[in-house]
């Protein structure tokens, strides 16, 4: 059997918090599963890894896909909810787009802890959840979404998502 690690994948304020400029109202739902998830993981000794958006001011990513600025790097909108911040021993992996595995070193962290199966937590769905998980089947690794701990924006975005990673990607959906 494949070492696992956990993603927790932007359980930012600015996607959580009600009011936050990207506010995705189900992420509030699915807190208390990750932190399950979370504390089953440090129960086993798996790696628990956060990724997270983290945007410079101006970043491109803004104006090119129509996102109001979010997870500015510094500011309390880009902080993990404080329901489920990371421990001393969890990793945080900065991103600046959908995918964790785009220009960060989230494939190198996980192959020098020697991990090839993820369970992917988080939102959104459609998104970077998705685009991790394609990037992670890409690479080669075994890949679970956690149906329950993942939120969307749209119930039918969320569902397409699901549906696409488990019929073309192979991902596991439980």
């Amino acid at each position: 059997m494949k070492k696992e690690a956990l993603l927790v994948i932007d359980m930012l304020n600015d996607f959580v918090l009600p009011g936050a400029p990207l506010e995705v109202p189900d992420t509030r739902k699915v807190i208390p599963v990750i932190r399950e998830e979370i504390d089953e993981a440090h129960a086993k000794g798996s790696p628990v890894m956060y990724v997270c958006d983290s945007h410079a001011p101006d970043d491109p990513e803004f104006s090119r896909f129509g996102w109001p600025p979010h997870a500015v790097h510094g500011t309390k909108g880009a902080d993990v909810v404080d329901d489920l911040k990371p421990s001393k021993n969890d990793l945080v992996i900065r991103k600046t787009t959908y995918s964790g595995f785009y220009n960060t070193d989230l494939d190198k962290t996980l192959k020098q802890l020697g991990v090839g199966s993820l369970r992917l937590t988080g939102d959104v769905t459609h998104i970077c959840i998705m685009f991790t998980a394609s990037d992670a089947v890409l690479r080669g690794y075994d890949v679970t979404v956690v149906e329950n701990g993942v939120a969307g924006i749209a119930k039918e975005d969320h569902d397409a998502a699901l549906r696409i990673m488990k019929s073309v990607m192979g991902v596991r959906v439980e």
